[in-house]
């Protein structure tokens, strides 16, 4: 056990805590639900800082920190849908992406492949972490500007989810021989 995995066990926890501060019956719930998964956020980029910097990768925390990733996203995203501050068909389609790269990965991993997290879906999760953060902290009817804001950042995070589930896709496809890989 080391930091950058005690880092994603932590952020593992914080999943329940969102949950639980989410329904609590004060107004403030969002702004503390927002907190709560900002700093849960921000341990994802420390702990992988941490992890290459130190030769910490461990196969844990190649397991753990992909799945704490997608369950404290998914976690934001369902409660926003539930808040009605975000629509249903991007929380899907976001968590659907997920799952589907999940998966890809897994197709892979039995071919002896390991698909590294690529530039355009960091992107996408640092796009998800600032859209969810301002949907938890913005009133649509209050702050109708931020409330847009956190949608148009969370749009443009479906952009890339859904162009790096492509590239995904594509290399599953030229490993099991697919696709033509010459053009």
């Amino acid at each position: 056990m080391n930091l950058p995995n005690l880092l994603t066990l932590f952020r593992l926890g914080c999943i329940p805590v969102l949950i639980l501060i989410f329904y609590l019956p004060t107004s403030a719930r969002f702004h503390l639900a927002a907190a709560i998964f900002a700093v849960a956020a921000v341990t994802d980029f420390i702990d992988g800082y941490i992890a290459r910097r130190r030769e910490q990768i461990t196969n844990l925390g190649k397991l753990l920190d992909p799945v704490a990733d997608k369950l404290l996203v998914a976690a934001g995203l369902i409660l926003l849908v539930e808040a009605g501050r975000l629509w249903g068909w991007l929380a899907i389609l976001l968590i659907g992406r997920e799952i589907a790269v999940t998966g890809l990965r897994a197709i892979a991993s039995s071919k002896g492949t390991v698909m590294q997290a690529e530039g355009m879906g960091k992107l996408k999760m640092i796009f998800q972490v600032i859209g969810i953060t301002l949907l938890f902290v913005a009133d649509p009817a209050l702050q109708p500007r931020l409330w847009q804001l956190g949608l148009g950042v969370l749009l443009l995070a479906m952009v890339f989810a859904l162009i790096s589930g492509g590239r995904y896709a594509r290399q599953v496809g030229q490993l099991f021989g697919l696709l033509n890989t010459e053009r």
